[in-house]
């Protein structure tokens, strides 16, 4: 039951890097045509050095006591990522790290939301679809509390401090209406509203008013960002990669200082992820249909989505929201409320010589589609759960369920196994008709015949 309830909790309180949240407010764009996202400066690092902070790096300095996974007995059971040491028999997303006391603590690290198992592997880079915020979470946190700290030495207990004071201070606002999305937006606008945008002190009450709304979205490709000039679904992401990469950090950040240390290190963990390459289709394709599809693919997608093997090139353009007609919920709520963006403006990662910058859009990035066929579900918010029904728009279920507890990814037709209903009966039932989580838009390939559409998928499974 102890680690049953263990990880009840600790699955819950995810972050990524990501994006504020704010209610809908008017973004000052050209919305009648693309525009282009202009690169912005990288510092590249050791791929080798990026890839073992990542999975043994102490960038969440606080976590749950190590005496209190051992007596859980979790473990391992497949060393997935081949650690050695301490780490060797600790699930491949958490680690454990010495907290600034000494004490040794289990924090959660970034592969919680940017690794997917699937069947007998571990996908790094895959965005995580199976997580569960549906379930409200804050008697679970004060319960996981006294669990974990039950016994606890009071350096113990000053290790865990940070990170069970955010999770207390998050629960009551990461509820999501249906399983298997990602709130990482919610998440990252409470905890800036906990936070001192220069000193990243720790706030006894939210200094910003927090959104009422909880807006979905799905986690993109790690492996998509070497080809992207602009960071997240909207592209608003500008500037110094390293720093919105790193931003996890706020969970459980003591001070800035903390987390100027931290962004020392994620020039590397940039380029580990550069480094990042999708899995090859597993099953076998149709040649000849492929081929077709490449042509019928460059006629109708390749303006938005570029072009592949090579002469490989990708446009990085924003697309309007008029022009793309999926929920708009998401880029009209990153980051264009006034209080987030001077929050922003006056905080950490505006400092320095490379510098993270924001550039709100009323529309979405067109991304790039490598490894599309095992991505899904499908559009920003992964309201889709087959890769037919992005190029036909007949097909998207309005209700649709997987299970959770024994995913079947179906290869030969790319998506997630799924079954259809009338209505939302269970939390595991993705409900389109909810605000923010519409399976609308994206319609340019229902003016395809059949033939047209099964020989462009036939490609995307190349990619």
């Amino acid at each position: 039951m102890l680690k049953i309830k263990l990880f009840f909790v600790l699955t819950v309180f995810i972050f990524t890097a990501s994006c504020f949240n704010q209610k809908a407010l008017v973004v000052d764009n050209d919305n009648d045509k693309p525009q282009f996202i202009p690169p912005s400066v990288q510092v590249i690092g050791n791929p080798d050095s990026g890839y073992q902070y990542l999975v043994n790096g102490d960038y969440l300095k606080s976590g749950f006591p190590y005496s209190f996974f051992r007596k859980a007995g979790v473990k391992e059971k497949t060393n997935f990522l081949k650690r050695s040491g301490i780490n060797q028999n600790i699930p491949y997303d958490y680690t454990a790290i010495k907290a600034p006391n000494g004490e040794l603590v289990v924090a959660p690290n970034c592969l919680q939301c940017h690794a997917q198992r699937m069947g007998d592997s571990l996908i790094l880079g895959l965005g995580n679809t199976l997580f569960d915020f549906s379930m409200p979470m804050y008697g679970s946190s004060l319960i996981a509390e006294k669990i974990a700290l039950a016994g606890a030495t009071e350096k113990e207990k000053q290790a865990s401090a940070n990170l069970f004071t955010a999770m207390k201070a998050m629960a009551p606002y990461l509820v999501a209406s249906s399983r298997g999305v990602n709130v990482a937006d919610r998440l990252t606008a409470v905890l800036a509203s906990y936070r001192d945008p220069a000193t990243f002190k720790w706030l006894k009450k939210p200094a910003l008013k927090i959104p009422e709304q909880v807006i979905p979205t799905d986690v993109p490709a790690w492996w998509l960002l070497k080809k992207k000039n602009g960071m997240f679904y909207n592209g608003f992401g500008r500037g110094d990669f390293s720093r919105f990469l790193m931003a996890s950090n706020l969970l459980t950040v003591s001070d800035s200082s903390e987390s100027s240390e931290v962004f020392s290190h994620f020039h590397h963990v940039l380029s580990y992820i550069y480094s990042l390459t999708p899995p090859k289709y597993p099953a076998g394709i149709n040649n000849s249909l492929a081929a077709n599809g490449k042509i019928l693919f460059e006629k109708n997608c390749s303006d938005c989505h570029g072009t592949y093997g090579n002469t490989a090139y990708y446009p990085n353009l924003l697309i309007p929201g008029k022009t793309i007609k999926t929920d708009s919920m998401l880029y009209a709520s990153n980051f264009s409320s006034p209080q987030f963006l001077e929050w922003f403006k006056r905080s950490w990662f505006r400092t320095g010589d490379r510098q993270a910058d924001l550039v709100p859009y009323a529309g979405y990035i067109a991304p790039p589609l490598d490894g599309i066929w095992i991505t899904a579900p499908y559009l920003h918010n992964g309201s889709v759960p087959t890769l037919e029904g992005v190029l036909n728009s007949k097909l998207r279920p309005s209700y649709w369920s997987r299970d959770f507890k024994k995913p079947v990814y179906d290869t030969l037709q790319p998506g997630w196994k799924h079954t259809v209903s009338d209505k939302q009966y269970t939390r595991s039932t993705y409900n389109t008709t909810i605000p923010g989580y519409s399976n609308k838009g994206h319609f340019f390939g229902d003016q395809l015949s059949e033939k047209e559409r099964a020989a462009i998928l036939e490609y995307l499974k190349t990619l």
